[in-house]
């Protein structure tokens, strides 16, 4: 038996108790609590210090593992935990038809430190690269609860649907990066082969002058011809001078901002972040994790710092006793359907249900709003390649349709 301390909110009358009580497990004091007719917003073990289990960095060498590759490791895990087989069994079973080397070698380095004696999840928790606190916490869940093949169909879907939306965000930016990288292409092409040669032929007929536009774009080409290597090395600071400012708090709060609020792309984010909320706190609340231990588990989650701020926000307000649902109504961060569910969800003791919905429902409005802004993108793309070109062979044409005028081509013809 082991003794936990908890915080707790009671159903009826909203007061919220500091309180210890022993248990065999945690999923038993939680049930326990829960029973009595309350919420457990946080429970820790007395012998244990608080969220230490994410703080272990002694793999931090461990390069990233891609996604695809960390679901086919939980689903298979969870199959052949599910046969029967024991989880040392299951992990070198695994590790051996795994073909990621740098997977390979993390299953290898957990599968040692359970057969000497660690938790699943605290191994895991030595890979914070892999595996984020989320992963960890529904496996120290499913461990506690002895649902630890559920945990890892649950890490499984959760992952697999992040993956899908940043996979669909990203197929969608795909045809506007290649229309962006053919129209420096052509522009280059133009500037650096074509214009010269149309200053070669005005040089040819003394007293002719060009357009002024042309003259501009010249200075362009001979500054691009001669220190072109000024040019690459201009624009490979500016890349990373623009990763170094969104990894600065300021930087990455003013890029979510932008993502937040500037249409067309406001309102694709903010379902994503509502989705991403809905899903990680479905997962995490029907897994057994104190509401508290949660939230601060989904703010983490949603990738965008202003959400996350709306989040840890509403966990100040829930730890004075209100309910989630009631916190994040009103917050700007927050589309009003969220807290409207959170309420049903909360006053059904359904809250994981209702959550699930949300990031269904979200999930769909995802795709149609991925859908809305490829069909605005394709033609404002296509317009733009145009005024482009129609730029670059102004500035060719117009010359030579200057020296056709003057009559200066033919006069100096064979």
């Amino acid at each position: 038996m082991s003794i936990y301390s908890y915080t707790a909110k009671n159903n009826t009358t909203g007061e919220i108790v500091n309180n210890e009580i022993e248990a065999e497990s945690e999923n038993s004091a939680i049930k326990s609590i829960k029973a009595s007719g309350y919420v457990v917003l946080d429970l820790e073990a007395k012998d244990k210090k608080g969220l230490s289990l994410f703080s272990s960095t002694s793999s931090n060498s461990i390069a990233r593992v891609k996604a695809k590759d960390k679901v086919l490791f939980f689903r298979q895990l969870s199959t052949l935990m599910n046969a029967g087989l024991p989880l040392s069994q299951s992990l070198k079973n695994v590790g051996e038809q795994t073909t990621n080397k740098r997977l390979k070698t993390v299953i290898f380095g957990i599968l040692t430190d359970i057969e000497g004696g660690g938790s699943f999840s605290s191994a895991l928790a030595k890979y914070p690269k892999v595996f984020t606190p989320l992963m960890i916490s529904l496996i120290a869940a499913g461990e506690t609860s002895g649902t630890l093949d559920k945990s890892l169909d649950r890490i499984a879907m959760q992952t697999e649907k992040d993956a899908d939306i940043v996979g669909k965000i990203r197929g969608a930016m795909i045809y506007p990066l290649i229309v962006l990288l053919v129209m420096i292409g052509v522009v280059t092409f133009m500037l650096v082969k074509v214009l010269p040669q149309v200053n070669v032929l005005y040089q040819a007929f003394p007293g002719q002058s060009l357009p002024i536009e042309t003259k501009i774009l010249l200075i362009i080409s001979n500054f691009i011809i001669k220190y072109w290597w000024i040019v690459i090395i201009v624009i490979a600071l500016m890349v990373y001078g623009w990763i170094k400012w969104l990894r600065t708090s300021g930087g990455r709060k003013i890029f979510d901002r932008f993502k937040l609020h500037t249409p067309p792309f406001n309102k694709l984010f903010q379902k994503v972040y509502m989705s991403r909320f809905s899903r990680t706190a479905s997962t995490l609340v029907g897994s057994g994790v104190p509401l508290l231990q949660t939230l601060q588990i989904t703010a983490d989650a949603v990738s965008n710092t202003l959400v996350k701020e709306s989040i840890l926000r509403a966990s100040e307000k829930v730890k004075t006793g209100k309910s989630l649902g009631e916190a994040l109504t009103g917050d700007p961060n927050f589309l009003p359907l969220v807290p409207s569910m959170l309420k049903i969800g909360e006053a059904s003791g359904s809250i994981e249900q209702m959550m699930n919905k949300t990031a269904d429902y979200y999930e769909k409005e995802v795709d149609n709003e991925i859908q809305n802004i490829s069909s605005l993108i394709e033609p404002v793309m296509m317009v733009v390649l145009g005024l482009v070109a129609l730029m670059i062979v102004a500035a060719v044409l117009l010359p030579v349709y200057g020296l056709a005028a003057s009559g200066a081509v033919s006069g100096g013809g064979v």
